[in-house]
């Protein structure tokens, strides 16, 4: 037995730029403890990912931060001027000035970026319909639902395109394609002295200074009435990138660059705007895999907490029979998902640490085994003080 819609209201619109929607859904007992049960199967292999995601995460962070250990003890500053036919396959350091044959060009727009420009990028918004829902769901006595959801349309100026079918209430809330798209485009002919960038490459340079075209139009507007927008008009702006010098970091390849392959595992193709040395980009490369490994083991630990939170969710839909207990019984529930998460994944990550880094790891392990012992030592030569009589 499932959910089904009680009915659907509609509430007064939001100013003419918008309007509100409510439904009322309600659901039996029996559905909710199918759903509960189908999330228990769900929670079966999201418990396991998660412990794998953490793990392997923790394996990742080594075999990068070796790897670029690894390139800094190998790597070679050479001339720009010339490659040396001798570190053919070698990892290399090079920096220095920028050359194009052409410069990119939007010829949609018929927009060039100033001299120097190594990547442009074309931003195209969309006025369109976004939604928004809220949700109040209450507990019946017998352990039904009901749910009351608002959902709130309003019009707004948004990259790429949100998709109107997927709304609760798609009608009069339709988002068409729009005519233009985002798009990259990059200077042909890059050279930094004697050697090739290819293209791929200079993706790794971010366009992020505005551009105002010779018209003196920062942003184009495609549509009849820029001050009243319409579904479906467009607004376009451009950013790009102009470095004076760029550092590579990679094997060289003929009169080019391509990836290194470390013995650690990973592949080094580093490429920065500026004049750099080799230290300061391996530092920052070490720096953006730290951030990356804190990253991946928040989203490890979130996901090891739902999928406790659906292990344990038939507890929960089995209590609310009686309203009042269901309410107890959840609160516990979460509060017992979040030990769980918190027991279990510092153990998966401190496992993966003596697997990947066992010196490091035993170490670890002993200092923190000193460390209890050293506590509760005290604790047992800590003087006992008499009670008056």
């Amino acid at each position: 037995m499932s959910g089904s819609d009680d009915d659907t209201i509609r509430i007064t619109p939001d100013g003419g730029d918008g309007d509100s929607f409510t439904s009322t859904t309600s659901q039996s007992w029996f559905s909710r403890i199918g759903g509960a049960l189908m999330g228990l199967l769900f929670a079966l292999l999201l418990l396991p990912g998660s412990g794998w995601l953490l793990f392997w995460n923790e394996g990742r962070a080594v075999q990068t931060a070796r790897s670029l250990t690894e390139g800094a003890g190998i790597v070679r500053s050479v001339p720009a001027e010339r490659p040396d036919a001798t570190n053919e396959g070698k990892l290399v350091h090079v920096s220095g000035p920028v050359r194009m044959t052409q410069l990119p060009f939007d010829a949609d727009f018929d927009v060039k970026p100033p001299n120097g420009t190594l990547r442009l990028a074309r931003i195209v918004e969309m006025y369109q319909w976004v939604e928004e829902n809220h949700s109040e769901t209450r507990t019946r006595m017998g352990g039904g639902t009901e749910t009351v959801t608002t959902s709130t349309y309003r019009r707004e100026w948004r990259e790429g395109r949100v998709d109107s079918s997927r709304f609760r209430q798609p009608n009069g809330h339709e988002n068409p394609q729009p005519r233009q798209s985002s798009r990259n485009f990059f200077a042909q002919g890059v050279t930094l002295g004697g050697f090739r960038i290819a293209e791929s490459q200079l993706s790794a340079i971010p366009a992020a200074e505005p551009l105002t075209p010779a018209n003196g139009e920062a942003t184009r507007y495609v549509g009849n009435d820029a001050n009243n927008p319409r579904v479906g008009d467009l607004r376009i702006s451009w950013r790009y990138a102009h470095p004076e010098t760029v550092s590579v970091i990679g094997a060289q390849v003929g009169d080019g660059f391509g990836p290194y392959a470390t013995n650690a595992g990973d592949r080094l193709l580093i490429l920065r705007a500026g004049s750099l040395p080799a230290a300061a980009m391996f530092q920052q490369a070490q720096d953006d895999n730290k951030l990356l490994t804190w990253i991946l083991r928040a989203v490890g630990v979130v996901l090891m907490f739902i999928g406790w939170s659906l292990l344990l969710a038939p507890l929960k839909v089995l209590a609310d029979v009686i309203p009042p207990l269901g309410a107890v019984v959840g609160f516990g529930t979460m509060a017992l998902a979040g030990v769980l998460t918190f027991l279990a994944a510092p153990v998966i990550i401190a496992v993966a640490w003596l697997f990947y880094r066992p010196l490091v790891g035993i170490a670890i392990l002993a200092a923190g085994m000193a460390l209890a012992y050293g506590i509760t030592r005290l604790r047992r030569r800590r003087p006992q003080v008499e009670k008056p009589a």
